[in-house]
């Protein structure tokens, strides 16, 4: 085609030659993202991606590859004020999200307090996790203190509003563009512990199994407790009020993301729940303790009991003595309760 016609082709038109120019020379370095745009290059850099604004708040503006079979989504967001975050996809063997017939069983992977989408990743041996090749792992941003909650902003509502980006935004952005499926389970650690239970209690039917470790089960279990989480509300100079209101005069809204009180929603999927004490553990240094896991573990041991009284019939326990809050006894958490997750997907774990 010459370049007269190219001028007088419609803007669209233009757009989409370029696109299709670019897809075929990254064609043989990124195969399985060659038909779905944008496609990452080798060496990392993003493409900006030129579909349509996602209807429900929002959209993919670039692409990074970042490992073999880890995709980055800097995903531009409606219900966090309309900034960009990432999301990481570790994805299954044949994945090619430009074939709209096919998608993938999809395990959600929260990360805790003070760490990020890459905490995963770089903290344990997920991306390695032969079991996972058949499944696509998501691993949103949830902001370093986000607690996996629309933030109550004092009644104001509004940005920022993670568990709306999450369990909506997102969820219909990589059911649509992005070969996950809607067969999900989800687990986290600590914040993103709490992340998890909350997500399956308060959206039933979204996961079919959810697993926490070391997590925030029940931050209202007495005045310790409250005083943690307003801890961490209060990190980086925040108002500790914004996420959920005063533990007093907002009681209802810290009962409704508490998943002690959400209890009874979660008795009809298998969970997971696991927790050391805080003493010093066969995978700590000498000497090291842990008063959040100690008081975690309490949570935990509370919550176990209470899904027992309401009668949940897939409940598994691992409470494992002493241990600290670190990543080496989640790593191992995350494979015991592999076995759980992928079985609720039909996989084999």
């Amino acid at each position: 085609m010459s370049a007269t016609t190219t001028a007088v082709l419609p803007r669209r038109s233009r757009a989409l030659l370029i696109l299709a120019t670019v897809l075929v020379t990254l064609a043989p370095i990124a195969p399985a993202l060659a038909a779905a745009p944008p496609a990452p290059t080798a060496g990392g850099e993003t493409a900006e991606d030129p579909r349509s604004p996602n209807p429900r708040g929002a959209e993919v503006v670039a692409v990074t590859r970042v490992a073999e079979r880890q995709v980055d989504l800097s995903v531009k967001s409606a219900a966090l004020g309309g900034r960009t975050v990432e999301v990481r996809l570790l994805t299954p063997d044949g994945w090619n999200p430009g074939d709209r017939s096919r998608h993938w069983p999809t395990l959600w992977l929260l990360h805790g307090c003070c760490g990020d989408y890459t905490s995963w990743t770089a903290m344990t041996d997920v991306a390695e996790t032969d079991s996972l090749r058949d499944a696509l792992v998501v691993m949103p941003e949830a902001g370093w203190n986000g607690w996996y909650s629309d933030w109550w902003n004092h009644g104001e509502g509004g940005d920022p509003a993670w568990e709306t980006f999450h369990t909506v935004e997102l969820r219909h952005l990589l059911e649509r563009d992005w070969g996950a499926g809607r067969n999900r389970v989800v687990a986290g650690l600590s914040m993103g512990g709490q992340g998890a239970l909350l997500y399956a209690a308060r959206h039933p039917g979204m996961f079919r199994a959810t697993a926490a470790y070391s997590g925030s089960a029940h931050p209202l279990l007495d005045d310790e407790s409250v005083d943690r989480i307003m801890g961490f509300f209060a990190g980086q100079g925040g108002d500790p009020l914004r996420v959920w209101g005063d533990p007093v005069a907002q009681r209802r809204v810290w009962q409704a993301h508490d998943p002690f009180h959400l209890a009874e929603r979660l008795k009809s999927i298998p969970v997971y729940l696991s927790c050391g004490d805080g003493t010093t553990g066969p995978l700590d240094a000498p000497g090291n303790t842990s008063a959040l896991e100690a008081d975690f573990n309490r949570q935990n041991h509370a919550l176990a009991a209470e899904l027992e009284r309401v009668g949940a019939k897939h409940l598994t326990t691992h409470f494992y003595g002493p241990g600290t809050h670190a990543w080496a006894y989640w790593e191992r958490e995350l494979h015991a309760s592999l076995p759980m997750l992928l079985g609720a997907l039909g996989l084999a774990g």
